[in-house]
């Protein structure tokens, strides 16, 4: 009988797999309905062993993995109710996500999208959905994007829109709109129908002006947040800013606002004859190619 050592035959992933299988198997056990697998080095589904049998499953955090994909199968868990796919490598993501009944919160925020699948739009319950610091524009918006009623909570921040499209208008129930940190050049005028928004976050653009539609909003209120700072705004927005949200909101209910946004956005939205520059998004996380 030979002395040499066993050789194991088993994958380098053979250990991550293990304690994920472990969290899975525990759970299966117990019949937990939350499984958390936060920063587990995970970089396939194949790694999770039955997951997707998992139909008592209402909760998954994935977050902090190395995740490029997901499998078309995780519409097979039908009483899945949020999903945090944030921190991840994903560059598409599978339609049929939009098809999960049950599905609430949706967090596939700080990843590499650079186009969502055609229906995205199409999730029946929706409350939440992050897709916070990727590559998206307003070009690779599905059509029926923003038909999603139930939305209450939408943040695009942190991605590479220049215009945010007027259909917007039709996401009747959005309490919570987040686009900082994009390269937006003008707000949809139809911005002013959202009627139930009590957050919006618009710092760190190319605004130069505000549709006066936006004055519609019950923004002023106690509990309401307008964030508009680091936006190369016309002189009269900025001097009315150094004393106050509440002071912009007034101003441009104003005949003389609505004369000077006219003429602004019949220039083409061009402020001394030049658009404002973009900001230089080369070093982003979203950007890298693993």
């Amino acid at each position: 009988m030979s002395n040499q050592p066993v050789v194991s035959c088993l994958p380098v992933t053979g250990n991550k797999m293990s304690k994920a299988k472990k969290v899975l198997d525990e759970a299966r056990e117990t019949k937990n309905r939350e499984i958390d697998l936060v920063e587990r080095n995970i970089s396939t589904f194949e790694e999770l062993p039955g997951l997707l049998n998992m139909l008592f499953v209402t909760r998954i955090t994935l977050s902090h993995n190395k995740l490029k994909t997901v499998p078309p199968g995780i519409a097979n868990l039908i009483n899945l109710e949020i999903l945090n796919l944030s921190n991840n490598f994903l560059e598409e993501l599978p339609l049929s996500l939009s098809s999960m009944p049950k599905l609430r919160i949706l967090n596939c925020s700080i990843n590499r999208l650079n186009t969502l699948p055609r229906g995205f739009g199409a999730f029946p319950v929706l409350e939440v959905l992050d897709l916070s610091y990727n590559n998206l524009n307003e070009q690779v918006l599905p059509g029926n994007f923003f038909m999603m009623d139930s939305l209450r909570a939408l943040y695009l921040g942190d991605n590479e829109f220049e215009y945010l499209p007027k259909e917007v208008k039709n996401l009747k129930n959005l309490q919570i709109l987040g686009l900082r940190d994009n390269d937006l050049l003008e707000l949809p005028r139809e911005i002013g129908e959202l009627t139930r928004i009590r957050e919006l976050h618009i710092q760190n653009n190319r605004l130069s002006v505000l549709p006066p539609e936006i004055a519609n909003l019950d923004m002023p209120g106690p509990k309401s947040v307008l964030k508009m700072e680091e936006n190369p705004w016309v002189t009269a927005i900025a001097e009315q800013y150094l004393v106050g949200i509440s002071h912009v909101l007034e101003y441009i209910k104003t005949e003389a606002y609505r004369i000077l946004y006219n003429r602004h956005m019949q220039s083409g939205g061009k402020s001394g004859g030049e658009l404002p520059p973009k900001s230089d998004k080369s070093k982003k996380v979203s950007r890298a190619r693993s």
